[in-house]
């Protein structure tokens, strides 16, 4: 499974977009898109959300107990 850096990034430029291009059309901060690509991990679920609404998915909350094992 890709981490989320790893998936943005490979589908940013997949559609062949530079950093500032996406960041604008999804409506972030370039500095935001840096950090998701960057693997950082003090994000904000929302502006995250904004960035995968782009290829159609989004990050929620998981119960652990849930996860196939």
């Amino acid at each position: 499974m890709k981490n989320l850096a790893e998936f943005v990034k490979e589908r940013r430029k997949e559609v062949n977009l530079t950093q500032e291009e996406f960041a604008d059309k999804s409506g972030v901060a370039l500095t935001v898109l840096r950090k998701i690509e960057q693997g950082k991990t003090n994000l904000n679920m929302d502006k995250v959300n904004l960035v995968l609404s782009m290829f159609g998915h989004e990050l929620a909350p998981v119960n652990s107990k849930e996860l196939p094992k």
